[in-house]
């Protein structure tokens, strides 16, 4: 998997199970390209817009479904869909996530492991008088509670704002790989969060691990942000709350906390490659560009979006994937 500049063509399409591309305006998911892709509105700069892409290891079919696409290639599944009014969000959330977990499910590939949200107006407030977020939150547990799913099998996940479009998501899911979730013992499991935050909590982990014999371990980090316990801390500072973050990616990953798991060996930031970092407040691009340029590899590739977060209070979020060594 790799965020990259990428152009199709009919050398390289045989081999993308899907893409994320992250632009100028939102368009349903298309198989335009000959595979999955769902175009998020995440900037308003063109030099800024880039497309994550995710590359199979062989052939890959692909469909529609109730306007779920989706590519597989006989051990991992991707699948787009968006929602196109995401104010009073509930049941159509609900309804569309239902549609991806039973194609999960029919076409073999339950073990989702990573899922992407992308919220217009994310943190306003919907006729009902509900936080946004909050509302796709009920409809997101619903859906997971229809199929049963429990606590350790909930996904690493992101949920971030968008500039406009509705209500975008995708997941990558896995047909016999080995799954584990790993929580942070610096922060409360999200599923847990107290009422305050919601009528539902949020229904992800903070990681998965996801093991396969033929291509060894991958550790995908959830949108991580500076919330310890369930608190939100440093509000209103951004190189403290980005210090927070990096310090509960560092710990997540911790050969300590990945013990607790079963897992081994522990990994550090600067394993991190594919890393997001979404920023609330354009100012403050520069200092987080700063910081992150300090914690990671220079071998990382790292994009940077100017997007609103799950909580009014948080200024910067920061997501990842940990490749086999």
């Amino acid at each position: 998997m790799l965020i990259s500049s990428f152009q199709p063509d009919s050398a390289a399409t045989s081999t993308v199970l899907g893409a994320v591309t992250y632009g100028l305006d939102s368009r349903d998911p298309h198989l335009a390209h000959g595979f999955p892709e769902l175009t998020v509105h995440a900037v308003t700069d063109p030099a800024d817009g880039f497309t994550e892409v995710w590359h199979s290891d062989g052939p890959v079919e692909h469909g529609t479904l109730d306007g779920v696409v989706h590519a597989y290639d006989g051990e991992n599944l991707f699948c787009a869909a968006r929602i196109d009014d995401g104010n009073d969000c509930m049941e159509a959330v609900r309804a569309a996530y239902t549609t991806a977990l039973g194609l999960t499910r029919t076409l073999g590939y339950e073990r989702i492991f990573r899922m992407w949200n992308f919220i217009e107006n994310i943190n306003g407030t919907n006729s009902k008088g509900l936080e946004i977020y909050q509302d796709f939150c009920q409809g997101r547990s619903q859906a997971f509670r229809e199929f049963a799913f429990t606590d350790s099998q909930l996904p690493a996940a992101t949920g971030v704002g968008a500039l406009g479009g509705g209500i975008g998501f995708c997941l990558l899911a896995g047909r016999s790989v080995r799954r584990v979730n790993v929580e942070n013992s610096r922060q409360m499991p999200a599923w847990r969060y107290p009422e305050r935050y919601g009528p539902s909590s949020p229904s992800f982990a903070r990681a998965t691990y996801v093991a396969s014999p033929n291509r060894g371990a991958f550790i995908y980090v959830s949108g991580t942000a500076s919330v310890v316990g369930h608190e939100t801390v440093h509000p209103g500072h951004i190189a403290d709350q980005c210090g927070e973050t990096l310090t509960n990616i560092e710990h997540l990953l911790s050969s300590g906390n990945l013990a607790v798991h079963d897992l081994r060996p522990g990994r550090r930031l600067e394993d991190l490659r594919d890393i997001k970092v979404y920023v609330r407040r354009r100012q403050d691009l520069h200092t987080v560009r700063e910081i992150c340029a300090k914690a990671f590899s220079p071998a990382a590739d790292i994009a940077f979006l100017n997007l609103d977060l799950c909580r009014a209070d948080l200024l910067v979020e920061i997501e990842g994937v940990v490749f086999p060594e």
